[in-house]
Parts: C-alpha cells; sequence; structure tokens
C-alpha cells in the first residue's frame, strides 16, 4: 500500500499541500479540524472503490478579455486529486514529455517557455548566421472544453496502476457535460463538434439538464488533473513535431505552440501535419491565431513581443496591452483598498509578482511611469529589490533617469 493514493501518509502529504493558498477559507478549516477521520474516510472508500466526486462552485473568471469557466472543488476532493497527482500521474507521465514542453511542471513554466522560445531563435541564427526564416504559432482553441474521454482514458490508463486508473475514469465522469437538450442528431455528432463551456454555462437553462444524455467530453479548468492532462495529452502533436518531421527548434506551452523553419513552406507544412493530429485527437485549431511570420518580423508569444535582427540579437518588449492591463488592476485595487476589501499587503505582493516576471521585458520608461502610478495611489514606496537587472528604480537611478531625458529632450 506504500506510496499508493490509499496510503495515510500519501492523504496527508495531500492534505498538508491543499492546505497551501487556502488556509484562511472556511471549508479547508473544517477539514482540518477532523482531519484525521477525513483522510481515513478518504482511504476506506478509495480502497473500496466507493469514492465519488461531490458537486463543487462553479463560475466564470475573466481574464485579458478571455472568459473562462471555473470549477472550484470541495476539500476533500482536492485532496484525493492531490494524492493522485503526487503519486501517479506527475511521476508517471512526464517523462514522457519532451524538454521542450514548459507548462505546469516543477522547474519550469512560463518564464522557462519564454527563455527556451529564445534560445532556440539564438541558436537558429548561430546555425545559419542569418535571421531569414520564419517562424509559426499555432494556438487551439477551445483547448480543455473538447478534450474527449475516452481517448484521455486510452492514453493515460496503460501507464497507471489499477487503483488510479479507476479513480482518474471517476473523476471525469464527474466533468461529463449534460446534453440532455440536444436533439438525436445533435447528439450523435457532438463529439465531433466544437464545444463552448462558457455558452453552454450562459445559455443552457437547468430545467433542460436532465441527465438523459451525457456528452464525455471536456475538464475543468484549474483543476489539479486537468493540468497534467493537459500537459500530456497532446504529446502526439510534439512527438510528430520533434521526431516524425524532425524539427529542431519547436516548443509548446498547454496549446501554445511554435515552429521555427527555413522556409515557410516547411513550417506551413508541420502545421498542416499538426493540425491533423489534433484533429484525430478530438482537438481543434484555431485558424484565427495561428499563422506564421518572418524572423525578422515583429511576433507575439507569450504575451511578449520578439524580433531577431540580422546581427543574432533578440530583441524583446512587453505588450503594451499587458502594461494597460496592470494599470487598470492597480486602479482596481485601489477601489477595493478602500472599500476594505483588500490589504496594502495583497495589493504589494500583488504587484511584485507581476513585476518581478514583467520587469526585463519592459522599458525604464514603463518601469518609472508604473511604479510613479503605484506609489501615487497607495502612498507608500516599494522598498523590496528584484533580483533582475533593474533595483526598481532607486532614488539615485530615478534622478539618473531624469537627467537623460532632459539631456535628449
Amino acid at each position: 500500500m506504500e506510496n499508493s493514493i490509499t496510503d495515510l501518509n500519501v492523504l496527508y502529504d495531500a492534505f498538508r499541500a491543499s492546505m497551501n493558498g487556502s488556509a484562511w477559507k472556511e471549508e479547508p478549516q473544517r477539514f482540518e479540524m477532523d482531519f484525521l477521520s477525513e483522510i481515513i474516510k478518504l482511504s476506506n472508500e478509495l480502497e473500496s472503490r466507493t469514492y465519488k466526486t461531490t458537486n463543487g462552485a462553479t463560475f466564470i473568471f475573466r481574464e485579458r478579455g478571455k472568459a473562462r469557466l471555473i470549477h472550484g472543488g470541495r476539500m476533500r476532493d482536492r485532496v484525493v486529486r492531490h494524492a493522485l497527482c503526487d503519486v501517479e500521474l506527475t511521476p508517471k507521465l512526464h517523462p514522457y514529455l519532451i524538454y521542450n514542453n514548459g507548462a505546469s511542471q516543477k522547474g519550469k513554466g512560463i518564464s522557462f517557455s519564454r527563455k527556451l522560445f529564445e534560445k532556440d531563435l539564438h541558436n537558429y541564427w548561430l546555425k545559419h548566421r542569418s535571421n531569414d526564416g520564419y517562424v509559426g504559432f499555432i494556438d487551439m482553441s477551445k483547448f480543455y472544453d473538447n478534450m474527449q474521454h475516452d481517448k484521455i482514458l486510452k492514453s493515460v490508463c496503460p501507464k497507471l496502476s489499477d487503483d488510479a486508473a479507476w479513480l482518474l475514469t471517476e473523476i471525469l465522469k464527474n466533468f461529463e457535460v449534460d446534453v440532455s437538450y440536444m436533439t438525436d442528431e445533435e447528439y450523435a455528432r457532438c463529439m465531433e463538434t466544437k464545444f463552448n463551456s462558457i455558452e453552454y454555462h450562459e445559455t443552457i437553462p437547468e430545467e433542460l439538464k436532465t441527465g438523459e444524455k451525457m456528452m464525455r467530453k471536456s475538464v475543468d479548468i484549474g483543476d489539479q488533473v486537468s493540468q497534467n492532462i493537459g500537459v500530456y495529452f497532446p504529446t502526439r502533436l510534439d512527438n510528430y513535431a520533434k521526431i516524425v518531421r524532425g524539427c529542431k527548434y519547436y516548443g509548446r506551452y498547454m496549446d501554445d505552440i511554435y515552429i521555427i523553419g527555413e522556409t515557410r513552406t516547411e513550417v506551413l507544412s508541420i502545421i498542416e501535419g499538426i493540425s491533423e493530429q489534433a484533429k484525430e485527437l478530438g482537438l481543434f485549431v484555431n485558424e484565427k491565431k495561428t499563422h506564421i511570420a518572418r524572423l525578422s518580423d515583429t511576433y507575439k508569444y507569450l504575451q511578449i513581443r520578439y524580433t531577431l535582427t540580422d546581427t543574432g540579437k533578440v530583441i524583446r518588449r512587453i505588450d503594451p496591452k499587458s502594461v494597460t492591463r496592470e494599470r487598470r488592476k492597480l486602479k482596481a485595487y485601489k477601489r477595493l483598498l478602500d472599500k476594505g476589501r483588500m490589504s496594502a499587503e495583497d495589493v504589494e505582493e500583488s504587484f511584485k509578482s507581476w513585476m518581478g516576471s514583467m520587469n526585463e521585458y519592459m522599458s525604464n520608461r514603463q518601469i518609472t511611469n508604473i511604479i510613479d502610478l503605484y506609489n501615487d495611489l497607495f502612498r507608500r514606496e516599494l522598498t523590496w529589490e528584484s533580483q533582475s537587472r533593474l533595483r526598481w528604480l532607486t532614488a539615485q537611478h530615478r534622478a539618473q533617469l531624469e537627467q537623460h531625458n532632459e539631456r535628449r529632450a
């Protein structure tokens, strides 16, 4: 039983991990008050295979103009998912991932993927001594909404223990979509039709969801199991690009893919091949966001704009829309602070987190302006020092920047 999902030590570690970032909430606190009996109960349910996922809260989260349907799981379900991911999904699936797959993995992440993209641009120039090439970008449409459960189980279960395969099957049952409102013809082709969870949530009345017809497709965004599935399930696309087509400069961050090649024809051919592989997996390529650009042009990947010069230098700039969104967010934080719904410490930590990941892509003027806005809104100076090339514009730096601007004027 050791290191299995039913092991009490595994469930206890999963419980402690589930408390991170949510220990202030009521439900985790109630679970913690009687955690020993709770994890024993979970262990017994998992051993007897009587465990059932409970329904949690559902809400729409809007970010960067995108609406996402989020399902908030109950504490006991979060503990079980942590156990499944920690002892089964993560250690058994991640060895099959290519190095250039950077999402939701320890030691990787969005910064890793950005640096890997820059490295591939540099390596392309070092090989060809030219920026005469092309880069293609692929984006999936409704990525999580259209993952088919049967294909997930066929791909994942052979690599798991019997207990883990059973548990994953039970969890996916909870992700099934009630499509009782569909006609028989619509239901017969629903697996091949693009599903949009936001439209479903906002337009389909609850009285039409009778449970007569269930669609075995879609996984919940934000769920830990869904993240592991999202990282692993499109591995077929990665292997096609890297092994079948021998694409040396390729990377994927969840459903965002890039391909670098010498000619437009080569890049287009690989994109078409990946699109065919995605179609066989039941995924849909977003035709509007899938495009090809010259390496010498300006293009965007993971919210950063890049250009490869003819001397091999990679010019990186933050998308101005990201700065605008952060400025609006700070003003919204100010309103929440005035109403007592947010603390000054939380505002500062949020701003530091954003600046820590973005300041290396920003110009001195952008950094100066947004820090001035922060100081004007909240009347407090930032004292934390970044580990990057800029140290939050000390008074001396600010004076030097003003002198520089005067000389330019």
